[in-house]
């Protein structure tokens, strides 16, 4: 059995946009959990503010 070619079918998973992805994870964790909201809020603010200051240095 040739298994890097069974692999090389399966999607790569770092080709998935973050962002979107965070997105709609946070979306439907705030209609479970709406109370989630502030938290969800608040940690988007602060690492919006942490990339921006450090102009994406991460990235």
């Amino acid at each position: 059995m040739n298994m890097p070619h069974l692999l090389s079918n399966l999607p790569h998973l770092s080709h998935i946009p973050l962002g979107p992805l965070a997105a709609l994870i946070a979306g439907v964790l705030v209609l479970i959990v709406p109370r989630l909201l502030n938290y969800v809020v608040a940690i988007y603010l602060i690492v919006i503010g942490i990339l921006g200051l450090t102009h994406g240095a991460w990235w």
